[in-house]
């Protein structure tokens, strides 16, 4: 065991907490539309606790991304609308709250036993909550959690963990990136982490309909609030020609934060008539969780998500005037809203 800890607050609790599931039958769920952090922690999970004797499985809404099936491997995977419950316990990774666990998850009446996370607007729903809005990604606590508790992390582990690592930090690039961030990525590699494998498989195998997406969402760009916002918008006639898949808008809302000037980011894609939104922000004072929250949504200052109940002619106003109110927020105040964490 490391002589200084990742996580001294909480990891020996959660390595409690893990060997306590001996024996038993475990879903450990991830949020919809699974990225590679959920998808990363959720076999980070299975795999330590099929080692300790549960019978452990990952369970999504969705599918596995094609980007993040080569990094599973034997790791078992169940959608679950075709999952059999009856006796489980459930662990849910990298998720807020309960409604991003997807309707499925609703209707089974069951309280989470352990939730572990990253986000700051993580709502506590599980009878034990292992949550630090410090961190960079839900893998990298579980990575510092299993280094600190001496737990063994074999290759495939290590590579997931390091996958939803790299993915949530935008390949190092964010402010959340941090020196024990790199610290605990050094002790994946020493356990078989592959970063050149993973930046192959993630960034340079994009499909051309992921290509022709990105084209007409960079070609819809519309500035904001004097050039502070920059927001790009994929309806179904988006979808209808390109043939693009849901999980091919991964990191396209990137691009509308990385023009020179802006300082929020907007992603806004209708499809299947449903309204889906994605906030990116260059600083953390812009705590973009909080305008999410007013949209039926959440995440982390500088990312998050949201769900508004309306078609997107007339809530493209309403997220405008929203934006600019927030803005004038920050300028005020120097930031939204305060940080919280939560362990």
């Amino acid at each position: 065991m490391k002589e200084e800890l990742y996580y001294a607050g909480f990891s020996g609790t959660l390595a409690d907490l893990l060997r306590g599931l001996a024996g038993k039958k475990v879903a450990v769920y991830g949020h919809v539309r699974p990225d590679g952090d959920c998808i990363g922690s959720q076999v980070a999970v299975v795999r330590v606790l099929r080692s300790l004797g549960a019978a452990a499985a990952a369970v999504n809404n969705h599918e596995v991304p094609p980007a993040c099936e080569p990094f599973v491997g034997d790791t078992p995977f169940f959608r679950d609308e075709h999952y059999d419950f009856t006796g489980h316990v459930i662990v849910t990774v990298d998720c807020a709250d309960t409604k991003r666990l997807g309707d499925h998850f609703k209707g089974l009446g069951i309280t989470p036993f352990l939730n572990i996370d990253h986000h700051i607007s993580n709502t506590n729903y599980a009878e034990h909550n292992i949550i630090d809005g410090t961190s960079a990604a839900t893998g990298e606590i579980l990575a510092g959690c299993l280094v600190d508790a001496g737990f063994e992390i074999d290759p495939v582990t290590a590579q997931a963990l390091y996958i939803g690592i790299a993915t949530d930090t935008g390949q190092f690039r964010f402010s959340s990136t941090t020196r024990q961030t790199f610290g605990i990525c050094c002790d994946l590699m020493d356990r078989g982490a592959d970063p050149a494998a993973a930046a192959l498989a993630l960034y340079e195998r994009e499909s051309r309909a992921k290509l022709a997406l990105l084209q007409r969402f960079l070609a819809s760009f519309r500035y904001e609030c004097g050039g502070r916002v920059c927001i790009g918008i994929l309806d179904e006639a988006d979808w209808e020609a390109t043939g693009a898949r849901k999980e091919d808008t991964e990191g396209l809302v990137d691009y509308a934060r990385a023009v020179d000037g802006v300082e929020i980011g907007v992603l806004l894609e209708q499809r299947e008539g449903a309204l889906k939104g994605s906030f990116r922000a260059k600083d953390p004072r812009m705590r973009v969780d909080v305008v999410a929250k007013r949209f039926n949504g959440g995440g982390h200052a500088c990312a998050a998500g949201f769900n508004p109940d309306m078609k997107l002619d007339a809530f493209y106003p309403v997220l405008v005037e929203g934006l600019g109110t927030h803005l004038r927020d920050v300028n005020g105040s120097g930031t939204a809203a305060p940080a919280e964490v939560s362990s």
